[in-house]
């Protein structure tokens, strides 16, 4: 039985920083207000005509580099992003383009703050079975396109950010390695409590400047409601995880939560009794970048230190839809 390895990572932000200051111009708010509601100092806007695939791309070069491979070594991509492109086709096919790569599959799933787990379970699967050897899994995000910077839309708009992480995955006969488990859920009783109700193909046409116009186009967000589900279901979801895999969570040396909001994470963290420096967090310098958030925390944790050969690390995630999920992994 072959298990997932993950070989290498990489991750890539866009040089703007926009301050908590910044937003104060375009809005009524305050860095003060901002940082107590969300624990959020800054986060990165991308350039004019950056998307998600420049920036993978950016993120994919580095962590090729850093496991000493070709990008022609890589035979899937699993690219998770709420904020494509283009409205089709996905992003993964001009993230392939650009790399340079032919042929090979190009999946793109849309499970918002949890697609880099949804897109961990799938690529697992698919390596260990043998489908494929070397899998790049993406979470990508430009969303300060979509954003709406105003009075209006800033109970999101100061939220999110964008970035892209990577991870290249492969499969190692070792058993006592790699992805030891991993598991999605989702619940679609509560799908508008966290959305952008527009555009949408159930419309005709499926965007109009009336949509526009009544903000339908920027996220929409029950923050009570999110909150109250998160720090019950990402708790649940590592404890899951770390069941099937046979741990306890005593074994684990680090964390990494989807970074939605410090108050989450510190929540999170206090429901399950880890210590400050067992569950990690950058969310103050980037934001919550959806489906990039957990690939850009787990390199920055690999690139400090913070994770070793042989550590057992553990995932969990909330978001949109609702879902949720978590993994468990010796690194």
């Amino acid at each position: 039985m072959l298990q997932t390895e993950f070989i290498s990572t990489g991750m890539y932000v866009p040089e703007r920083v926009v301050t908590n200051h910044e937003l104060e111009g375009y809005m009524d708010t305050s860095d003060e207000w901002i940082r107590q509601r969300s624990g959020i100092e800054e986060r990165h806007w991308a350039a004019e005509d950056e998307g998600g695939s420049d920036m993978a791309k950016v993120a994919t070069e580095r962590a090729l580099e850093a496991a000493g491979m070709e990008a022609d070594e890589i035979d899937c991509i699993v690219l998770a992003t709420i904020s494509p492109d283009h409205f089709f086709p996905g992003t993964g096919v001009f993230l392939q383009r650009k790399l340079g790569v032919k042929n090979i599959p190009c999946l793109d799933i849309r499970n918002q703050c949890t697609g880099f787990l949804y897109g961990l379970e799938v690529a697992d699967a698919f390596i260990k079975v043998g489908k494929y050897r070397r899998v790049l899994l993406v979470g990508t995000e430009v969303h300060s396109s979509g954003i709406t910077l105003s009075t209006e839309g800033r109970d999101t708009a100061v939220l999110f950010g964008d970035g892209a992480g990577v991870a290249i995955l492969g499969p190692t006969e070792d058993q006592d390695r790699g992805v030891l488990a991993v598991r999605t859920h989702a619940d679609g009783r509560h799908a508008e409590k966290l959305w952008a109700p527009a555009p949408a193909c159930i419309k005709k046409p499926f965007v109009t400047t009336e949509m526009i116009d009544e903000g339908l186009t920027r996220p929409h967000m029950d923050g009570r409601d999110v909150f109250k589900h998160a720090i019950t279901k990402m708790p649940a979801a590592l404890y899951e995880v770390l069941e099937l895999a046979g741990c306890s969570l005593e074994d684990l040396a680090m964390v990494i939560p989807h970074q939605a909001n410090l108050r989450i994470s510190q929540a999170v963290a206090k429901g399950l009794g880890l210590a400050d420096d067992k569950m990690y967090s950058n969310i103050q310098r980037y934001g919550n970048t959806t489906a990039a958030s957990i690939p850009l925390a787990l390199h920055e944790c690999v690139s400090e230190g913070r994770i070793q050969r042989g550590d057992l690390v553990g995932f969990t995630a909330f978001g949109s839809g609702f879902t949720w999920g978590g993994a468990v992994v010796r690194w």
